[in-house]
C-alpha cells in the first residue's frame, strides 16, 4: 500500500500556482521567510523542524545550504513570473540562522534582492542565539543589508534554561545587544518565554528587569507550551518536572504587560511588545494580516493569494529535490473564501489595531454584545478591539467569533 499523503493535495513538481493566487496581488505585501534547519543542540521544549550535525546524515550540509536556498528563491521567481513585487520584509529563522557565516546569509538575501527587489525600507531580520554571533558577525550582516535582530534570551535565570535546555549563558545578553547597537542595528527585538517548570513569580520578574535593562526596541514573551514528542514533554510524563499550570501563565503575562507598558513597550500583538509603531516586527505582521510570503527552506510553509503550500522536511530531501529541478513543495491546499474569512478573525483580533467588524458572519456579529459585557473586547468605531482579560482568552474569544 502507497504511503497516506500528508493533509491537503499533491504540490505540482514545477511549483506552479493557479491562476487564482494572482488575483489582487498588487494589492498585497510580500515577504520572504528563509528556514536555517540548523542547531547545535537540541532544546528539550522545541518541536520546530531543526537538526543537529548528528542528525543530519548525508545528503544535507550546512556548507551547501545557502546555495540550495538560493535555488529556490530562483525557482520562486520563475513561479511567479513577470509579476513586479518588490520584497518589503525577509525574516531568517530557525534553526539557528547565525549558525551559518555571515556570508551566507547575505548571498541569500542578495539573491532575494537580484530576483525580487527590495523596498527602500525593507525589513530584514535574522533570529540569532546569543553565544552564536559576535560584533564582527553583526558588523557583517549590517552591512549586508540586515536591519533587525532577534536574540533568543527566554530566561534570565540559569535554573530556567536548565530546564528549557537552552545552553547559553544569560549574562551575555547584554553584550550582544550592545554589539548589535555598535553594529550599527536600530531594530533589537528579545525573547522570552515564561511558565517554565520551577520558574517562580520573582524569577519571572527577574528576567523582565534584565530584559529591560538591555534597552530593546521589542519584546517577545510566549507561555511555554508542552510540544507532544519532545524531551520535556516526556520529562513531564515521568514525573521529573510539572506541567505547565494557566493560572500561573495568565499571572506572569499580567506581570509581564504591566512592566512593558511601563517602561514605554505598548502592545500590538497579544504576545508582542514595541517601543513605537515603526519598531514593530513588519514580517509577522504580515503574517497576522494574511499578506503573501514564500518561505524558503527545509519544511517552510508559504501563502500566496489563498494558496498555502509546505515544503519536505529533511534537508537532505529539500536538497535532493532542488538539485533535480523539481519544486521542494510537498502538498498544498488552496483555501476557500469561508477559510480565509475565519482564518482573518482568528489572527487579526489579536492585534492591537482589532478586527474590522465588517469580516464577522451573522454568528460573529451576534456574538459582540456579550463579548463587550464580560470585558473581553471593546468596540472602537468599526473595529473590535480585545481588552486585556480578551487578550488572556483570545482563543476563547475567537471561537464565539466563528
Amino acid at each position: 500500500m502507497p504511503p497516506a499523503l500528508p493533509p491537503g493535495d499533491p504540490a505540482p513538481a514545477d511549483g506552479s500556482l493557479p491562476d487564482t493566487a494572482f488575483d489582487g496581488a498588487e494589492r498585497r505585501r510580500f515577504g520572504f521567510y528563509v528556514h536555517v534547519p540548523f542547531c547545535t543542540v537540541r532544546c528539550g521544549y522545541c518541536d520546530f523542524n531543526t537538526y543537529t550535525a548528528a542528525e543530519l546524515g548525508e545528503g544535507a550540509s550546512r556548507a551547501t545550504y545557502a546555495e540550495t536556498a538560493i535555488a529556490e528563491v530562483r525557482m520562486a521567481r520563475r513561479v511567479l513570473g513577470d509579476l513586479d513585487r518588490p520584497v518589503e520584509t525577509v525574516f531568517f529563522g530557525g534553526g539557528t540562522p547565525t549558525l551559518l557565516p555571515p556570508a551566507d546569509l547575505v548571498a541569500i538575501l542578495g539573491a532575494i534582492r537580484d530576483e525580487f527587489g527590495l523596498v527602500d525600507d525593507v525589513e530584514v531580520t535574522t533570529e540569532a542565539n546569543p553565544d552564536s554571533v559576535d560584533l564582527a558577525d553583526l558588523e557583517r550582516l549590517r552591512e549586508g543589508g540586515f536591519t533587525r535582530l532577534s536574540f533568543g534570551m527566554q530566561s534570565h535565570l540559569p535554573h530556567v534554561l536548565e530546564v528549557l535546555e537552552r545552553t547559553h549563558d544569560p549574562r551575555r545578553v547584554p553584550t550582544v545587544v550592545q554589539w548589535a547597537r555598535q553594529a550599527g542595528f536600530e531594530q533589537v527585538s528579545l525573547d522570552l518565554i515564561y511558565g517554565t517548570p520551577g520558574e517562580s513569580m520573582a524569577d519571572w520578574q527577574a528576567s523582565l528587569a534584565a530584559v529591560l535593562a538591555c534597552g530593546p526596541d521589542h519584546v517577545s514573551a510566549y507561555s511555554l507550551i508542552v510540544e507532544e514528542g519532545t524531551a520535556l514533554a516526556r520529562r513531564v510524563r515521568r514525573g521529573e518536572v510539572p506541567m505547565t499550570d494557566d493560572d500561573d501563565l495568565a499571572d506572569k503575562y499580567l506581570v509581564a504587560d504591566a512592566a512593558l507598558q511601563a517602561a514605554g513597550l505598548g502592545w500590538y500583538e497579544v504576545s508582542n511588545w514595541a517601543t513605537e509603531r515603526g519598531q514593530r516586527c513588519e514580517h509577522n505582521m504580515l503574517y497576522w494580516s494574511g499578506d503573501d510570503w514564500w518561505g524558503v527552506g527545509p519544511g517552510a510553509h508559504s501563502h500566496v493569494g489563498g494558496v498555502r503550500w509546505w515544503n519536505v522536511k529533511h534537508p537532505a530531501a529539500y536538497a535532493q529535490r532542488l538539485a533535480g529541478g523539481v519544486s521542494p513543495a510537498l502538498a498544498r491546499e488552496v483555501l476557500d473564501e469561508e477559510t480565509r474569512r475565519v482564518e482573518r478573525v482568528l489572527l487579526e483580533v489579536r492585534l492591537a489595531d482589532g478586527l474590522a467588524l465588517d469580516v464577522l458572519d451573522e454568528v460573529g456579529r451576534g456574538a459582540v454584545a456579550d463579548l463587550v459585557a464580560r470585558d473581553l473586547v471593546t468596540v472602537a468605531g468599526d473595529r473590535l478591539v480585545l481588552t486585556t482579560e480578551g487578550r488572556l482568552l483570545a482563543d476563547a474569544v475567537v471561537r464565539d467569533l466563528v
